[in-house]
């Protein structure tokens, strides 16, 4: 299956803007707990608002970068009209919250029906078709090779990599014809010196590209991340097959097995940087 066209052709079109009821999980961040930070992420690409001073150079393209780690979370970190079904408040630790594509309510019986086995099982549940996950592929200017964790993407030789995050939102479908997520993986692939993923999405609408940091739940309340990274956000939904979510999940490079939480949104504009 080329991406490309697979991605394209299950793409979901750009949803007119609506108001979600319940959306009240927006990281308040007071300005006080993150002075001198620089932004910060997640936030929602649709407003390109922002007045965070740091200025740090854009990263290089990830073709010229070493992709250093694969993950994943439980719903969408970032926002956008095509992600925009808030999921609650959560347990307070990052899961069951962030948001849900809109096209996960528009799913077949078919593509809804339930896994022979549970897919990417933790100690906070598995996932099921009609889920939402944001993927990060994350590139670094470090001499590298792929690896657990952020600290695969840092060395002792590069005090302050170029960090770049591919970032893509999917719904879990339980398809055999939807994207298989082993062909977005790292098998090994070094492209003109760089690790590479095999191919990353297409397909999905012009990347939003802005200056941020790292996520996930342990940066939450007055906690700020420190690490600088440009984020390059696809702004649609697609569809992907669960089965190869979970096969992905039983043994890859990174040890990666379940799904990670999520930060909440950053919606200060002293913590956000402008989109241009």
């Amino acid at each position: 299956m080329k991406i490309g066209v697979s991605i394209a052709a299950l793409a979901l079109g750009m949803a007119s803007a609506t108001v979600i009821a319940g959306d009240k999980g927006h990281d308040q961040s007071k300005e006080g707990g993150c002075d001198g930070f620089g932004p910060q992420t997640p936030r929602d690409i649709d407003s390109a608002a922002g007045e965070n001073k740091r200025v740090f150079g854009i990263a290089p393209p990830a073709s010229q970068m070493n992709l250093c780690n694969i993950h994943f979370h439980k719903n969408a970190e970032h926002k956008a009209t095509a992600f925009n079904i808030y999921a609650g408040e959560g347990d307070g630790h990052g899961y069951n919250s962030g948001y849900q594509c809109r096209i996960s309510k528009q799913l077949t019986l078919a593509e809804l029906a339930p896994t022979k086995e549970k897919i990417c099982d933790s100690k906070h549940g598995d996932l099921k078709p009609g889920d939402t996950i944001e993927v990060h592929w994350v590139h670094t200017s470090a001499d590298v090779k792929p690896g657990a964790s952020l600290g695969s993407c840092l060395d002792d030789a590069t005090g302050n990599p170029a960090l770049r995050v591919e970032t893509q939102v999917f719904t879990l479908v339980n398809d055999p014809n939807a994207l298989d997520f082993n062909e977005l993986d790292y098998e090994g692939d070094v492209v003109n010196g760089y690790h590479q993923a095999k191919a990353l999405p297409t397909g999905t609408g012009a990347p939003v590209e802005f200056l941020g940091s790292t996520t996930g739940p342990k940066y939450s309340g007055e906690k700020c991340s420190p690490l600088q990274v440009t984020w390059s956000v696809r702004p649609q939904c697609a569809k992907v097959d669960i089965n190869s979510v979970g096969e992905w999940c039983k043994g890859n490079a990174f040890d990666e097995d379940h799904a990670h939480g999520v930060r909440k949104l950053v919606v200060n504009p002293k913590l956000l940087s402008t989109i241009k």
